[in-house]
């Protein structure tokens, strides 16, 4: 590292601090979605390999976590594979797939965040469905973050999903769809979600200069604020997260009032 790029660091962590220091706790959103995007471009311009993108992608999300709670943030859903995904090359998708539930497992281990699984579980193998349920299991009594990993995730496929155990249960309970039809409800749909009983989204980051949510947490967004960071995910730093929230707490969220 040349004498330019230490000056850049220590300036970057100096502003960090600054805006850090100036932060209210009180406007931190209490639920961030992130959209983890960008880590095989950061792997093509760093000249690495695509599974050394992931990797570093990976490797990104306990630092990420550490300070979401520095600053007091109670949900994070971290959007690691989509139901796009299951279209890419077997070269890089079973790699992948051993990445994150290697990533998965070690959320668990390391004891401060209480995980849980947002997708279609029938997508997943049996392999990453264990991991999974373990990591659950050994985090459930967790007094930290509540760390939503949405694997096998597309917010398309998770209302379809809602609708068809809402009817399910319906019918479970000897409930006529033309009764069902007259009860059916936001409230209703909502309590079918892969999120129920949590927070929609106050905030919602998305890295790599893509501006679109790509279908994720459709439903759960409808009042979220949104904000898109042109750094590659294996990039992000602390100093792109605290302007993040800087600029969330600098907006007016009126919910249409």
């Amino acid at each position: 590292m040349n004498l330019r790029d230490k000056l850049r660091g220590l300036l970057v962590k100096v502003y960090a601090r600054r805006v850090e220091g100036h932060l209210d706790h009180a406007q931190v959103p209490k639920h961030i979605g992130v959209i983890v995007d960008g880590s095989r471009r950061w792997a093509k311009a760093a000249g690495s390999t695509t599974v050394q993108g992931h990797q570093a992608g990976a490797d990104k999300i306990e630092e990420f976590l550490g300070w979401c709670t520095e600053t007091d943030v109670k949900v994070v859903t971290l959007w690691l594979l989509s139901t796009d995904n299951f279209n890419r090359p077997k070269e890089e998708l079973v790699p992948l797939l051993g990445i994150i539930e290697d990533t998965v497992r070690s959320l668990a281990a390391d004891g401060r965040w209480r995980v849980h699984h947002v997708g279609a579980l029938d997508l997943l193998s049996s392999g990453m469905q264990r991991a999974l349920k373990e990591a659950e299991e050994a985090t459930a009594d967790v007094d930290g973050i509540l760390v939503n990993v949405a694997i096998g995730y597309g917010g398309r496929q998770e209302i379809a999903d809602a609708v068809r155990s809402m009817i399910q249960d319906a019918q479970d309970r000897g409930t006529s769809m033309e009764e069902l039809a007259e009860k059916v409800s936001v409230d209703l749909i909502g309590s079918h979600l892969y999120t129920v009983d949590q927070p929609d989204p106050d905030l919602v980051i998305r890295t790599s200069g893509e501006q679109r949510l790509s279908g994720f947490m459709l439903w759960q967004t409808a009042h979220s604020e949104y904000y898109f960071c042109d750094v590659f995910w294996p990039a992000f730093r602390k100093v792109d997260f605290l302007r993040a929230l800087r600029d969330y707490a600098a907006r007016h969220r009126r919910y249409g009032g």
